[in-house]
C-alpha cells in the first residue's frame, strides 16, 4: 500500500481512536463484554479515579462481573479531544456523562455522573487501543425515579414502549440488519 498523506492518516487515526472509545461505552451500556475488553491492550492499565488502580485486565474482569447484573445505564461521550503524539501514540480526553438506574439497599433511584477520562492510546500494527486510562470524577446527582414519559406526551402506557436492554436482548443485536 502506498504511503498516505500525513493529514489523511491523522484523520483516520483520530477516527479509529474515537471508535475504540465509543465502542467501549457501548459495551458498558449493552453489557457486551467483548467490546469492553477489546478497548484495552492486554498490558494496559486502568486508574478509575479512586475506585480501582491496576492492570486493565483486572478492571475488565470486575466490569464483566458487574455488567450482566447492572441496571439500565447510558454513557454519553462529549468534548472528545484527540492529540496525536506520533504515528503510534496519542492522548485522548473525553467527558463521559452517565445516567443510571440503580438499586442500593433495596431502593431504586436514578443517578447522573460526569467523569473525565484521559487515555494514553497506542497503535500496534493497524489497531489503536487504550494503554493507560486515568479517570477523574467531576460531579454526581441522584434523585427518586419520576418516569412519566414527558407527563404522558410520549405515551400514556409506558408498558408498550420498546426499552433498551443488555446483550443479547437490545435492538442492537435483534434489529434486522
Amino acid at each position: 500500500m502506498a504511503d498516505r498523506d500525513p493529514e489523511v492518516q491523522a484523520l483516520l487515526d483520530k477516527k479509529a481512536i474515537e471508535e475504540v472509545l465509543l465502542l467501549f461505552l457501548r459495551g458498558c451500556d449493552r453489557g457486551d463484554e467483548a467490546l469492553v475488553e477489546r478497548a484495552y491492550w492486554p498490558d494496559g492499565w486502568e486508574d478509575h479515579g479512586g475506585t480501582f488502580n491496576g492492570p486493565a485486565s483486572e478492571w475488565v474482569a470486575v466490569v464483566k462481573e458487574r455488567l450482566p447484573k447492572a441496571g439500565l445505564m447510558n454513557h454519553l461521550a462529549m468534548n472528545m479531544v484527540i492529540e496525536l503524539k506520533g504515528p503510534t501514540s496519542a492522548l485522548a480526553e473525553c467527558y463521559i456523562l452517565t445516567a443510571s438506574r440503580l438499586k442500593v439497599k433495596g431502593e431504586w433511584f436514578d443517578t447522573r455522573t460526569l467523569a473525565r477520562c484521559v487515555d494514553q492510546m497506542e497503535k500496534r500494527g493497524d489497531e489503536w487501543r487504550i494503554l493507560r486510562r486515568t479517570m477523574c470524577w467531576e460531579w454526581n446527582e441522584e434523585h427518586e425515579i419520576s418516569e412519566t414519559w414527558a407527563r404522558g406526551a410520549i405515551t400514556n402506557d409506558p408498558t408498550q414502549l420498546r426499552r433498551g436492554a443488555k446483550k443479547p436482548d437490545d435492538i442492537l443485536y435483534t434489529a434486522a440488519a
